[in-house]
């Protein structure tokens, strides 16, 4: 990873750590899936540049890697704080459920910095992002990453 995304990386990581280490976090219903979103994005970094991944699959994932990154998203980190990556994870979990047909499973399990087996949390956050989220937020989600 390049000098700016590793700091953006570290500092997501920094953020969500001390919100989990947190009274406020333990009301919150979807605390462990903040977990999976350093990684998540990590994952998303890491295929982008990966030479086995096709260039339609890197436009998915520059989407979604874009989306991390803007200050402007449909659930803002600036006014939430950690509470806000809830919707990078699921845009996160859509790319990489979007790019899973023409990508080598061994590909981004190489990748995968993360404990969680990544293909059980993907279909995991994509099932429970309704919940998460709300319908209307997910559709939007939805259509961005197709």
């Amino acid at each position: 990873m390049d000098e700016q995304k590793q700091d953006f990386y570290q500092a997501m990581r920094k953020n969500i750590g001390d919100f989990l280490k947190s009274d406020k976090s333990r009301e919150y219903k979807w605390r462990e899936y903040l977990l999976l979103v350093p990684d998540m994005f990590h994952l998303l970094i890491r295929l982008s540049l990966d030479k086995r991944v096709n260039v339609k699959d890197k436009a998915i994932l520059g989407i979604a890697i874009a989306y991390f990154v803007s200050p402007i998203d449909l659930i803002p980190e600036f006014f939430l704080g950690p509470l806000g990556y809830i919707d990078d994870l699921a845009v996160a979990a859509y790319a990489l459920n979007k790019i899973l047909s023409s990508t080598d499973s061994a590909v981004i399990n190489e990748h995968w910095a993360g404990e969680e087996d990544i293909f059980i949390k993907t279909k995991e956050i994509i099932q429970k992002a309704d919940d998460m989220l709300g319908s209307g937020l997910v559709n939007k989600i939805k259509k961005m990453v197709d």
